[in-house]
């Protein structure tokens, strides 16, 4: 269950990663556009808080590839640590989502649930 809970909070990251580069960077772009549903304008008027956005999203990207690598080498402790507040903070943002911006439910179920079995998985696999 640990190799299942690592493999898919790894994907939850990668996932985060390309959430920032759309953020970040594709924002204003038709395809970040399309993705976020917003105009022109829209994305305009928002661009600095979705580059800001995009950030958080790398930063939880990166606390769960920090984690698996910490897993690898063998500092179990340290690994799920990492693991469990990246993988963690992105089922919160997801439930933050969907709670305050009910249309956007598939947006927030995109985000949330491939971390969420993830920590279950890795919950239960240490556990064991």
């Amino acid at each position: 269950m640990i190799i299942a809970g690592l493999v898919l909070t790894g994907l939850a990251a990668l996932v985060h990663v390309y959430i920032f580069f759309l953020e970040s960077f594709a924002w204003t772009s038709p395809r970040g556009r399309a993705t976020f549903g917003t105009t022109e304008a829209e994305a305009a008027a928002t661009r600095e808080l979705a580059f800001n956005q995009g950030f958080y999203n790398l930063f939880l990207a990166i606390a769960v590839f920090a984690g698996i690598v910490a897993f690898i080498v063998g500092s179990t402790a340290v690994g799920a640590a990492l693991v469990f507040v990246g993988a963690g903070s992105m089922v919160a943002a997801s439930l933050v989502l969907l709670l305050s911006s009910p249309e956007k439910r598939g947006a927030a179920l995109k985000q949330g649930v491939i971390p969420a079995l993830g920590v279950i998985a890795l919950a239960v696999g240490l556990a064991v």
